[in-house]
């Protein structure tokens, strides 16, 4: 089964789009454990894994139906964000940004009647509407908590 080049190409920037992701998450990561919030490091560490996981799905998919894999350059992501509610805020537009491309995948894939492609597809068309979740609570989170010490998020993270 061969991809149609307009769905392959689109492909090919959404898995940079991943790999941004994931240096992003990185980032965040890093900038969370430098101010000692341990879980949200750990949590942003996660993501950063995820995104690149999310990235190798895709980077298989092409390879599967003998696409033409053209990983584009990964454009540098911030590496600090001011505060916890900045850097939260930057996530969620991030997955919004994710979101709106995935949508666009997978409006190629039907134009081109890609059944397969729309099912694998349908995979992170549900993803995203838990990312966007998650970091809308952590938006939140921060806003409700306010002025209270940035400490306080990490109690209020899920416990693994």
């Amino acid at each position: 089964m061969k991809i149609n080049q307009k769905l392959n190409d689109a492909i090919n920037a959404q898995i940079g789009e991943e790999l941004k992701a994931s240096n992003a998450y990185a980032n965040m990561a890093a900038f969370f454990n430098g101010r000692g919030l341990l879980r949200l490091a750990g949590m942003f560490f996660e993501q950063s894994a995820e995104e690149r996981e999310h990235a190798m799905k895709f980077l298989h998919y092409l390879l599967d139906l003998e696409g033409d894999v053209a990983i584009p350059a990964i454009p540098a992501t911030p590496d600090s964000f001011g505060n916890a509610k900045a850097a939260f805020q930057a996530a969620l537009a991030w997955e919004k940004d994710v979101t709106s491309k995935i949508n666009h995948l997978m409006d190629l894939a039907v134009e081109a009647k890609d059944y397969a492609s729309q099912d694998f597809l349908m995979w992170y068309v549900t993803e995203q509407v838990e990312e966007e979740a998650t970091m809308t609570h952590l938006v939140t989170l921060a806003e409700t908590l306010g002025d209270h010490p940035e400490i306080m998020l990490e109690n209020y993270l899920p416990k693994e």
